[in-house]
């Protein structure tokens, strides 16, 4: 067993943040006045999920809608079609919808997946959406060596910037590994990082002894609850849920 010192030792080392804000929530002084600041994200990973055509020795399992387990050695021909959805058409039926409100999203763009359909690139820039880098790929990165991580930070910086005519100041993994913040912050160039689900306000921290921005994120307000019906079985529960959730903040 260890000793009260070392338990107290280690207590002081210890890498989370579980006190947060506490009970001193800043005045974020949101432009205008606003008491919320509302943002609209729109993920585009088509085509850099796990696939044998990517490489990759199963198929995706996660987030696939059809409860379709992952297949070894082989293409699963129903979880690639449901990936390609989105590009096909859901994006842009959210293009529209933007369109006619004159709103601007973020996408977070799977770099892999991007450049396979750089139609859909030059609209997001045509229509002043904000390209977040959401990775190389759209895999779980919790094992994935640093050597390669860093490379697939590389490629993904290189990729958008080449497909968009910009750098991407903003990165969202979506599954990142124990290495992934680090990672990104060495390669340097990004205000932010979107891979935190633990608070409601923006939050700096210090990483490599520089500071850093975070941006959390929500897996609540977010559609993944579709899947499988776990969690929203209609449109009428989901719009439900996030206008309660915006009552909340507001």
């Amino acid at each position: 067993m260890m000793s009260s010192d070392e338990v107290t030792g280690s207590l002081a080392c210890y890498p989370r943040d579980l006190a947060g804000y506490g009970r001193q929530l800043p005045d974020p002084r949101w432009p205008g006045g606003a008491r919320l600041a509302l943002n609209l994200c729109l993920n585009v990973e088509g085509g850099g999920e796990s696939s044998v055509l990517h490489g990759d020795s199963v198929s995706e399992g996660l987030l696939n809608d059809i409860a379709v387990p992952s297949v070894a050695s082989s293409r699963a021909m129903l979880v690639e079609s449901v990936f390609e959805y989105g590009s096909r058409r859901g994006a842009w039926r959210i293009l529209r919808m933007l369109r006619e409100r004159g709103l601007r999203a973020s996408v977070f763009a799977v770099a892999m997946a991007l450049e396979r359909v750089p139609e859909l690139a030059a609209a997001f820039v045509e229509e002043g959406h904000e390209i977040v880098c959401h990775g190389w790929r759209w895999i779980e990165y919790q094992h994935i060596d640093e050597v390669t991580e860093r490379e697939h930070v590389q490629r993904a910086v290189e990729s958008l910037t080449r497909l968009t005519g910009r750098r991407p100041v903003g990165w969202m993994t979506g599954r990142p590994g124990p290495n992934t913040r680090r990672l990104h912050v060495e390669e340097g160039g990004f205000l932010y990082d979107r891979d935190a689900l633990n608070d409601e306000l923006p939050y700096w921290v210090t990483v490599e002894g520089q500071p850093h921005l975070i941006i959390p994120y929500s897996f609540e307000t977010n559609d993944n609850r579709f899947d499988a019906n776990s969690g929203f079985s209609t449109a009428e529960a989901y719009f439900t849920y996030m206008r309660d959730a915006f009552d909340t903040l507001y």
